[in-house]
């Protein structure tokens, strides 16, 4: 009996301490995180701007207002295709690279470096960059010139603007996610290729069936974190286009953006950005969930 009241005892000490080492980062959690969602969530019940006087409580009118605008539509369009043209590439061209700089190639290590370099630049550096390359008396289009092809006003066509935009993402995330494809690669067993050359197996097969198989977790965490990094894209918009032309370009962080600091319509603007919220949860719940069932 004092036995186990000892070990009771030791044990609510081990919480108790456990407790206190976390509670530091807990209140920092709580602060800066839990905190201004709760309040963004609340912003998003209410009228009026911190400009004018007083905010009023108005219930779900400005998720109505959401449901009722055409421009809030296009802007999820605009999203949609976005994310969806710049994820797939993201994923497959590094996915294409890690396979092949995964083997022993003569300046491996070079390649590896160069091709991560864009996702330590400066977006809006890289931003601007785009920006003078893709302009209408560019060098893209002096080099189409040259080719006898006619100069495209890339920014100011409702067509073409939003290419840039996705080109420009898929270059920036394409180091970052072939890192992460590189480990994923390397934590595949060799014995597992040893024994399917032994079988047979071409290049093709071995990729199908032992390459990819092994991969699903990484290609779970790259889809989720890829689909999450370009659903709050910002300064693409912002630095290239605008949002324009006719707002093809506007996308639902530079429209959250713009209605909260150039409208200051604070609360409009925090229900649309409680919108992006509950969607990136959903990607986070499907991340959990599918590992969790692999486990």
């Amino acid at each position: 009996m004092t036995r186990s009241l000892h070990s009771s005892s030791e044990s609510q000490r081990e919480v108790l301490v456990a407790w206190l080492f976390l509670a530091p980062a807990l209140v920092l959690l709580s602060l800066f995180l839990l905190g201004p969602i709760a309040y963004l969530i609340y912003l998003s019940f209410t009228s009026g701007s911190f400009t004018r006087a007083g905010i009023q409580w108005i219930g779900l009118r400005n998720y109505w207002r959401l449901l009722l605008t055409p421009d809030f539509w296009q802007v999820i369009g605009n999203t949609v295709y976005f994310t969806l043209a710049t994820v797939i590439p993201s994923l497959v061209i590094p996915l294409g690279l890690a396979v092949l700089l995964n083997r022993a190639l003569a300046l491996r290590g070079l390649l590896r470096t160069a091709y991560f370099i864009p996702s330590i630049t400066s977006l809006v550096a890289v931003g601007l960059g785009f920006r003078w390359l893709f302009q209408t008396d560019g060098p893209v289009n002096a080099l189409l010139d040259t080719a006898g092809i006619e100069p495209i006003p890339w920014l100011g066509s409702v067509t073409w603007a939003m290419p840039v935009l996705i080109l420009l993402s898929v270059w920036k995330q394409l180091g970052f996610n072939m890192v992460v494809f590189l480990a994923g690669l390397q934590a595949i067993p060799a014995n597992r290729y040893e024994a399917a050359e032994l079988d047979g197996a071409n290049a093709w097969q071995q990729f199908w069936h032992i390459t990819l198989p092994g991969l699903r977790p990484t290609l779970i965490f790259a889809t989720v974190t890829t689909a999450i990094f370009t659903l709050r894209s910002f300064e693409q918009p912002y630095v290239i286009t605008g949002g324009g032309p006719l707002n093809s370009t506007n996308l639902l962080v530079f429209y959250i953006y713009n209605q909260a600091f150039a409208q200051f319509d604070f609360g409009y603007a925090a229900a649309a950005a409680t919108v992006l919220l509950m969607v990136t949860l959903v990607f986070v719940y499907l991340q959990l969930r599918i590992l969790g069932d692999e486990n």
